[in-house]
């Protein structure tokens, strides 16, 4: 895979690579992966995608494979063993906010009988796809990003900004943002 055509931004990182080629675009519905992808873009907030990718294994252990059930248990002891691990992104914000999103996970779970179906309703249940031919023709936001942040906001959620949101959509495959000259297109 060597010669093949992919989007611009993975640059020649592989583990960047890996990760466009494999996960980025791809239509998920398993909601413990869906929370997953929920907990990693609030804490790339401000930071770039490579470094959550590096330390993605770390924040896995962290927060217990992702499991909401889990993570909504955490207490203050809990936040204190985040706040002293250096493998992950050791923010108070970021780290309260997936302890409060993981309790709002399952309510939404509750509510809708899974957070795959709350979440792709606003996208119709299908993939948006794109016909980007420039990295630049990408936006940060969309109308469908700016209704599901609301939305989430609404609900109690924190770190759930459109840009946030936006981005979780591509990681999800809920928006095909892969360029048409890409081979993942």
């Amino acid at each position: 895979m060597k010669n093949i055509k992919r989007c611009p931004w993975p640059g020649k990182d592989p583990l960047m690579m890996e990760y466009h080629d494999a996960e980025w675009g791809v239509p998920l519905h398993e909601d413990k992966k869906i929370f997953e992808f929920i907990v990693l873009e609030g804490m790339q907030a401000g930071l770039s995608w490579a470094t959550i990718l590096r330390k993605r294994e770390n924040f896995r252990t962290a927060f217990r494979s992702f499991d909401p059930h889990i993570v909504a248990e955490f207490t203050h002891a809990d936040i204190e063993r985040l706040l002293s691990d250096p493998g992950i992104i050791r923010n108070r914000l970021k780290i309260e906010s997936a302890i409060t999103n993981a309790r709002c996970f399952l309510a939404v779970q509750e509510e809708f009988g899974s957070f795959d179906r709350y979440m792709w309703q606003f996208v119709g249940g299908k993939p948006i796809r794109h016909r980007f031919r420039r990295i630049s023709d990408i936006p940060a936001t969309s109308p469908e990003s700016d209704r599901l942040s609301k939305d989430l906001k609404q609900r109690g959620f924190k770190f759930v900004g459109s840009t946030i949101i936006y981005s979780h959509m591509q990681a999800t495959g809920m928006v095909n943002d892969h360029l048409i000259r890409c081979f993942r297109y």
